[in-house]
């Protein structure tokens, strides 16, 4: 089996940068001449074994994080940003785009921010065209979408707000006397109430009001939230402080997502959560009777398993609704998931709402060759009532093929048989795929050829890419 090798130029300036060294100190520290370092800094030649030695035992670097999950990223990100009509047909290989990606992320990284301004003004110009001038555009990301990608960017996990809730949860025997403990230092006083939302406080009474009609899982989750708002104040102001939101919306949204984290570490402490993860073979269904969590939420925290010196499996996890619309969506492989439009209506996850209750297995294999393994299951969230409504959500979590094993859901299946794995894409606009008999859009940068008088599956065929015509 072929070494891979590792160009980590970016990587290897942020680590001496870090250090405030130059690179001459640096290049010693490692065990290397000037000249060579000089040369993987700027991507000339791939990290070595002994350099990765060096790293781990100088500066405590975890060689896991030169899998290129950031890369990978956006280099996903990036892809899909330049197959925009916008860019024209200039043609662009692969091997440049890596190039840019491992000497320029942060640059790659303000071209993807600046084409999704460039989508958000197109979108609402073409929504709003007949008000135009009646009201000011703002060409920025909407808060939503800087909060998601703040997160995404980060691979789904906060370092200190993860810490500080497993602090939290280990200053008592357990949880319950944990939170309790908490809310008797803050005096704030619970109670429950016949609410139509989840959680509701009153800052100065003090008193937190929870939903009887919720879950006792969702309730805890929701008093936990609550805790880091109140009694972690001051770090989630330095958190968001840090990120420098855009606009005062992005950064309340963000608050509200820090908490979230919060609660779900609490609930799930990272090093106890792990280590059950393992043990069970990430058996959702029995971790959600060990942490007494909703299955989305057990599927969210494997989700951020992305501690540096202590990681779990690399899962990508995605939530869509009924119309197919990512509610949720994060991915520590290969797999990123498109920023504009849907899922691909191959992936299994679509089909999680015919089946109610049960997980579904899906081998799957993208177009790059990657192969994954990707368990869905619809997590349905009735209202309490007659009268409530019923939100309807599935969910997919999957890690690529070489993690497999570690699964409980890949027992039984064929992992070996090509014929097994089934096409999928990331979304149609950017999918390479000629022969898909699923296909709703053409992909960007190919062109189509249209014959009135034959009709095969789709009513057109999709010919060679824009950037190679004559």
């Amino acid at each position: 089996m072929a070494v891979q090798k590792h160009y980590a130029g970016a990587k290897l300036r942020e680590i001496r940068t870090r250090a405030d060294l130059t690179q001459r100190v640096f290049a010693d520290r490692l065990g290397v001449s000037l000249p060579y370092l000089n040369q993987m800094e700027n991507n000339n030649r791939p990290v070595s074994a002994t350099v990765l030695l060096a790293l781990a035992r100088e500066f405590k670097f975890d060689v896991n994080e030169l899998q290129g999950s950031d890369e990978a990223r956006h280099l996903s990100d990036l892809r899909e940003a330049l197959k925009d009509p916008v860019f024209g047909d200039a043609p662009i290989s692969t091997a440049e785009l890596r190039l840019a990606v491992a000497n320029a992320p942060s640059l790659v990284r303000s071209l993807i921010q600046l084409h999704g301004s460039y989508r958000q003004t197109h979108d609402r110009l073409a929504a709003l065209d007949q008000t135009l001038g009646l009201e000011e555009t703002r060409p920025d990301l909407s808060p939503w979408e800087e909060v998601r990608d703040f997160f995404h960017y980060r691979d789904n996990y906060i370092d200190t707000i993860d810490r500080a809730a497993e602090t939290f949860a280990a200053t008592a025997p357990d949880l319950a006397s944990a939170i309790d403990a908490c809310l008797r230092r803050n005096a704030i006083s619970v109670s429950l109430e016949d609410l139509d939302g989840l959680r509701a406080y009153d800052p100065g009474r003090r008193t937190l009001t929870l939903s009887s009609r919720s879950s006792p899982a969702t309730r805890r989750f929701q008093t936990l939230l609550q805790i880091a708002l109140i009694a972690h104040r001051d770090l989630l102001e330095d958190t968001l402080d840090q990120a420098r939101f855009q606009t005062h919306e992005a950064r309340e949204i963000a608050r509200i997502g820090l908490a979230n984290h919060f609660a779900g570490a609490a609930m799930m402490p990272y090093r106890t959560f792990l280590d059950a993860a393992r043990e069970t073979r990430h058996d959702l269904e029995r971790l959600a009777d060990r942490f007494d969590a909703s299955i989305e939420q057990i599927a969210h925290r494997l989700s951020t398993l992305q501690r540096p010196g202590a990681k779990g499996v690399p899962f990508f996890f995605v939530r869509v609704d009924q119309a197919g619309t990512i509610t949720k969506r994060h991915s520590a492989t290969q797999l990123h998931f498109a920023r504009f439009g849907g899922a691909c209506p191959l992936w299994n996850v679509h089909r999680a709402f015919e089946t109610p209750g049960r997980f579904l297995r899906q081998l799957a294999e993208t177009p790059d060759g990657t192969r994954y393994l990707s368990i869905a299951r619809d997590v349905s969230k009735p209202g309490g009532a007659f009268t409530a409504p019923i939100r309807r959500y599935a969910i997919a979590l999957g890690c690529e093929l070489r993690h497999a094993s570690d699964l409980i859901y890949s027992d039984g299946l064929d992992l070996g048989n090509s014929a097994a794995f089934e096409p999928i894409g990331i979304s149609c606009r950017i999918c390479e795929r000629t022969d898909c008999h699923q296909r709703a859009v053409p992909p960007l940068e190919h062109r189509l050829d249209v014959d009135p008088n034959q009709r095969g599956v789709l009513p057109y065929r999709i010919a060679l890419p824009r950037q190679t015509r004559l």
